[in-house]
């Protein structure tokens, strides 16, 4: 299993692996402190985010599990809308999932649209293989957050 995430896209989203060079950009993505509602914290400087990129790409100290993070491009636009994550449990075969969206571009499906990419990514079926990195898939949502429900249920998840 590959160390780090393979890029991929969607009908009209590139997802590119994380990078700290993103930092600047996805600070203004993410500036807005309403993306925090459901999951508390306030938003990172550029600063922040470089930091916490650079331990991201690091990768997880333990070897059984990846942390694959990828940023979402607008392919029409060139510029980046948010992100989608996966830390993947390698002996186990399970993904735990995430997604967020800037609010600029939200409302545009983008978000259904990345997690469901990954999804199909991560279990190999974007290629028709079948043969992804794991087998289970699964997404912590906030019971209040009907948007993010949407979104996981776009992505084929159903609640637990």
């Amino acid at each position: 299993m590959n160390l780090e995430p393979e890029p991929f896209g969607t009908a009209r989203l590139d997802a590119l692996p994380l990078r700290v060079a993103y930092a600047d950009e996805m600070a203004a993505v993410l500036g807005d402190p309403a993306l925090h509602t459901y999951t508390g914290g306030a938003p990172e400087t550029a600063d922040g985010l470089r930091a916490r990129y650079r331990r991201q790409t690091a990768g997880s100290p333990d070897p059984g599990v990846r942390w694959w993070n990828w940023v979402l491009r607008v392919r029409d636009e060139g510029r980046l809308a948010g992100y989608v994550q996966a830390t993947v449990d390698v002996p186990g075969a399970e993904a735990e999932i995430a997604w967020v969206v800037g609010t600029r571009w939200q409302g545009r499906g983008y978000a259904s649209e990345a997690a469901a990419g990954l999804v199909a990514h991560l279990l190999g079926t974007a290629t028709g293989s079948g043969s992804g990195p794991v087998r289970t898939v699964l997404a912590h949502i906030h019971p209040d957050h009907d948007a993010s429900a949407a979104v996981a249920g776009a992505a084929g998840l159903v609640p637990t």
